[in-house]
C-alpha cells in the first residue's frame, strides 16, 4: 500500500480532531437541551399536580368533575389516569393512553403507539397511605422531535466540518511544508560538483531555521572534506609522481649498457633510499587512516614528561649544535600515555622547530602542571608563520614553505597530521601559535582518561 503524504497524514489528523471535538460538543449540547426539556416537564408537571390536588380535593363533591374538566382543558397534551389503592382504574381523561402506565412515584418517561410522554406519577392525598393515585401523561412528542433533529444537524455539522478541515488542512499542510520541499529540492541538487547550494535560512519558519543550519553546516562539512579528500588524492600522486619517475630514470640509464659491479650497487642504494621514503611515506598514510577510523589505542602507562622531553633533546643535540641553535627544557609533570606515541609526536614538532630556526635562534619546551591537566609548548624563534596559513598547518602533505620540492625524500608534510593525530587519541588538543618573532606549538592534555 502507498503510504500517505506528510500532507495527507496532517489534514487526516486535523479532520479527525475537529470531528471528534465537534462530536463532545454536539453530545454536550444535547444532553443539555434533553436535561433543560426534563426539567421544564418537571415543573410543568409538579403545577398541575398541585392544581390537580385542589380541584379533587373532595372526591364526593359535585364541583370536582368540573374543576378537574376545567384543570385539564388548560394543557390540551396533558392527560391524567386516576387509579384506586388497589390499582383499579377510575378515572381516564383519553381514550388512547396506554394501558400499563409506570407504578414509580416520580417523573418517568413512556413510548406508546408512537408517542412520547413525561410520565408523573404521585398519590393524591400524600399523608394517606391508601390514598389513589393520579398519573399525569404530558405528550413531549414534539420535544423528541427537535431533539433527533438536533442530533441529525450535529451529525451533518460533524462530516461537514471534518470534510472542510480535512481540505484546508491539506491546503495549509502543503503550505506550511514548501521550505520543506525547497530543502529537499537543494538536497535532491547536491552533487560531488554542486556542494555549495545553501538554504536561506532567514526565510525559515523557526521550527525548520535549526534544521536549515544544520543541514547548511552538513554541506560544509561535506564541500570541506571533500575538497580534502581532492587535495589529498592530488597530493599523493604529487608526491609519489616525482620518486617514482626517478626509479624509472635512473633504473632505464643503468640497463643501458654494461656496466661495472659497483655501478649497479650504487644505483641499487640510491633505489633503495626512494623505496625507503615511499614505504615511509605509505605507513605514515595508514597511520592517519587508523586515526580517522579511531584505531589508534594509546597505552596507558605512567610518563614524567620532563624525562621524555630530555631524552628527544639529547638525541637532537648534534643537529642543533651543527645549526648553532640552543635547545632547553622548563616544568616538569606526570600523566599516563603511550611513551613512544608521544614521543613521536614530540619529534616531529623538535625536528619542525630545528629546520625553521635560524643560526644562534632557540628552540624551547615548556611543561606547566595543572589541577585537571597539563600544557607542553614547544616553540622556536624565526621568521613566524603568516596567520593565514596557521589553520592548513596540520593538513595532511601540507609545507607553509612555498618553495617545497616534489617528491622529497623527507618531510612530506604528514609530521603535523600525524602530531594532531597521537594528541587526538590522547584526549588532548595542539594548536599553533606565531607573533613577535616566535612559533609555538601548545599541546593541551588531561592527565587521565
Amino acid at each position: 500500500m502507498r503510504r500517505l503524504s506528510l500532507s495527507n497524514r496532517l489534514a487526516l489528523l486535523f479532520a479527525a480532531c475537529t470531528a471528534v471535538v465537534s462530536l463532545f460538543a454536539g453530545v454536550l449540547f444535547s444532553r443539555a437541551s434533553e436535561a433543560h426539556f426534563v426539567e421544564l416537564d418537571q415543573q410543568l408537571l409538579d403545577g398541575k399536580l398541585i392544581g390537580l390536588r385542589r380541584a379533587l380535593h373532595d372526591l364526593q363533591s359535585s364541583e370536582s368533575e368540573v374543576k378537574l374538566q376545567d384543570e385539564l382543558s388548560r394543557q390540551a397534551d396533558l392527560s391524567l389516569r386516576i387509579t384506586g389503592s388497589d390499582g383499579q382504574r377510575w378515572y381516564d381523561s383519553s381514550i388512547r393512553l396506554p394501558k400499563e402506565l409506570p407504578q414509580t412515584p416520580g417523573l418517568s418517561t413512556l413510548s406508546s403507539n408512537g408517542t412520547d410522554y413525561r410520565v408523573l406519577h404521585a398519590p393524591l392525598f400524600p399523608d394517606k397511605p391508601d390514598s389513589p393515585q393520579l398519573t399525569l401523561l404530558l405528550d413531549i412528542t414534539h420535544h423528541q422531535h427537535f431533539l433527533q433533529r438536533m442530533q441529525h444537524l450535529i451529525w451533518l455539522t460533524v462530516g461537514l466540518s471534518a470534510l472542510a478541515t480535512a481540505l484546508l488542512g491539506a491546503w495549509a499542510a502543503r503550505s506550511g511544508l514548501r521550505p520543506l520541499r525547497r530543502m529537499s529540492a537543494v538536497a535532491s541538487g547536491v552533487s560531488a560538483h554542486s556542494l555549495n547550494a545553501r538554504l536561506p535560512e532567514e526565510n525559515m519558519p523557526p521550527e525548520l531555521a535549526e534544521m536549515a543550519h544544520n543541514f547548511n553546516a552538513m554541506l560544509g562539512r561535506l564541500d570541506d572534506s571533500f575538497q580534502r579528500l581532492s587535495a589529498f588524492s592530488a597530493d599523493i600522486a604529487h608526491e609519489l609522481r616525482t620518486p617514482l619517475s626517478n626509479l624509472l630514470t635512473h633504473t632505464q640509464v643503468t640497463l643501458t649498457r654494461p656496466r661495472p659491479i659497483e655501478d649497479y650497487r650504487e644505483a641499487l642504494h640510491s633505489n633503495l633510499e626512494e623505496l625507503q621514503w615511499m614505504a615511509q611515506l605509505v605507513n605514515d598514510m595508514l597511520y592517519l587512516a587508523k586515526a580517522d577510523h579511531g584505531l589508534l589505542m594509546p597505552k596507558r602507562e605512567p610518563l614524567e614528561l620532563a624525562e621524555e622531553v630530555d631524552v628527544l633533546l639529547e638525541f637532537f643535540a648534534p643537529l642543533a649544535e651543527d645549526a648553532q641553535v640552543k635547545l632547553s627544557r622548563d616544568g616538569s609533570a606526570q600523566m599516563e600515555g603511550d611513551r613512544s606515541m608521544l614521543r613521536r609526536a614530540l619529534s616531529n614538532l623538535l625536528d619542525n622547530a630545528l629546520r625553521f630556526t635560524p643560526a644562534n635562534g632557540e628552540v624551547r619546551v615548556r611543561i606547566v602542571d595543572q589541577p585537571k591537566g597539563l600544557s607542553m609548548t614547544a616553540e622556536n624563534s624565526g621568521g613566524g608563520i603568516d596567520e593565514a596559513l596557521l589553520p592548513r598547518l596540520f593538513d595532511r602533505f601540507y609545507r607553509a614553505d612555498p618553495a617545497r620540492q616534489e617528491g622529497s625524500s623527507e618531510h612530506a608534510g604528514l609530521g603535523l597530521a600525524i602530531t594532531q593525530s597521537i594528541i587526538r587519541a590522547h584526549g588532548g588538543v595542539i594548536r599553533c601559535e606565531s607573533e613577535n618573532g616566535w612559533t609555538r606549538f601548545v599541546i593541551e592534555l588531561p592527565k587521565e582518561n
